[in-house]
């Protein structure tokens, strides 16, 4: 069944969709060619929708935290 699809000859179902997203460890717009990069794996995607739900001041202190994280890994590389 696979074969077809990458053929074009068939259209997986949603939930057959995910099933092969899922199994590929990609999101579905990746997998749909709606996403240029992989980039983000399952648990990335996972987190963000995560931190989406938390309260706007929660989500200021989570962005704080990960400013200050990703200026000290760009200091660092700059410095080496």
């Amino acid at each position: 069944m696979i074969g077809k699809y990458e053929r074009g000859e068939a259209v997986p179902s949603i939930e057959a969709a995910k099933k092969i997203a899922s199994a590929l460890d990609v999101t579905l717009d990746y997998l749909a060619g709606e996403s240029s990069s992989a980039a983000f794996d399952r648990r990335t995607v996972e987190r963000i929708q995560d931190i989406e739900q938390l309260e706007e001041g929660e989500k200021q202190h989570v962005f704080a935290l990960l400013d200050a994280f990703l200026a000290k890994n760009k200091m660092q590389a700059i410095l080496k």
